[in-house]
């Protein structure tokens, strides 16, 4: 069949958690004629499944004319009988810390329910709270309207977007400061929630959460997702971008995902409990016009 292309190559792989792998002479298909050597790498690694990969390098590169063979997809759990609810948020309360330095909720009332009662009719009575606090507290959204002018705001990002959404977990090694591309490459994320479970949430409240070594994605990881049409990317961390002093600033994670109107919800906890898929994932705010972060609460429903 005319107009269908395979790689020829030699592969030498190495693993974040130690070890590697050789292939010489690999063969699989591919989009198009030409192809990159990073994006023939990331194809690889999602081709075999590969976990932990911290790099591939690819040489004696062929690209040969021939009719595809197939591959072998990663396939999402199918929902089986039973379900339960995890819970993916930290808890708001009145004075703790989210982002180190940053204002901290204060939390009181508003109306009392001694106060109410000369409201109401005897024995009735109510409480209404107040909370003061930033938009960045606790496990929250990011919408485009964080990052862009005129982006989406809370009460711009459709449902679909934030609500049932199936979910991926991607595990990342202990240690690791960035999460690349390759980290990526095995799993099917298109339409899904990419959550990344790095574990740094053991330190939510510490002076440690903040620290320059904090887990996050790279800019270069945010472009596959965005390119892949995932619908809504987490983390378990302080920031999706790296904080630390030498990326002086930038955020190039936040800068492309939420160019493509993919929202994002920073501080999850609890990922742990979750399976690498077969789950469904929410995290939705307030229709709140002209915010664009706000807190939510985070959750999935695990089929049994």
């Amino acid at each position: 069949m005319s107009g269908q292309w395979r790689a020829q190559f030699d592969a030498e792989v190495s693993f974040a958690n130690g070890g590697g792998l050789r292939t010489e002479g690999f063969r699989l298909d591919i989009p198009g004629r030409e192809i990159t050597d990073q994006d023939l790498a990331a194809l690889f690694v999602r081709h075999l499944g590969l976990l932990m990969v911290a790099e591939v390098r690819i040489s004696a590169k062929t690209i040969i004319e021939e009719p595809h063979k197939g591959g072998r997809g990663v396939a999402v759990g199918e929902p089986g009988a039973g379900r339960r609810l995890v819970e993916l948020s930290h808890v708001i309360s009145d004075g703790m810390s989210t982002l180190p330095g940053w204002p901290a909720p204060q939390i009181g009332d508003w109306l009392t329910f001694a106060a109410s009662r000369a409201r109401y009719a005897p024995g009735t009575e109510f409480r209404v709270a107040r909370i003061d606090m930033i938009a960045n507290t606790g496990t929250y959204l990011d919408t485009p309207a964080h990052r862009w002018a005129g982006g989406d705001d809370l009460a711009g990002v459709p449902l679909d977007r934030l609500v049932d959404l199936p979910g991926v977990v991607v595990r990342v090694p202990p240690g690791t400061r960035a999460v690349d591309r390759l980290m990526l490459a095995p799993y099917e994320v298109a339409g899904r929630a990419v959550l990344l479970h790095t574990g740094w949430d053991a330190h939510f409240g510490t002076e440690r959460y903040g620290a320059p070594e904090a887990p996050h994605l790279t800019g270069d990881a945010a472009q596959a997702l965005a390119d892949a049409g995932v619908a809504l990317a987490g983390i378990d961390s302080i920031n999706i971008d790296d904080m630390s002093p030498a990326a002086g600033g930038e955020r190039p994670a936040h800068s492309t995902l939420l160019a493509a109107g993919i929202p994002i919800v920073e501080h999850l906890t609890g990922l742990d409990a979750l399976p690498p898929s077969g789950f469904r994932f929410t995290a939705a705010p307030p229709m709140v016009a002209g915010m664009g972060t706000f807190p939510v609460r985070a959750f999935a429903i695990v089929d049994n």
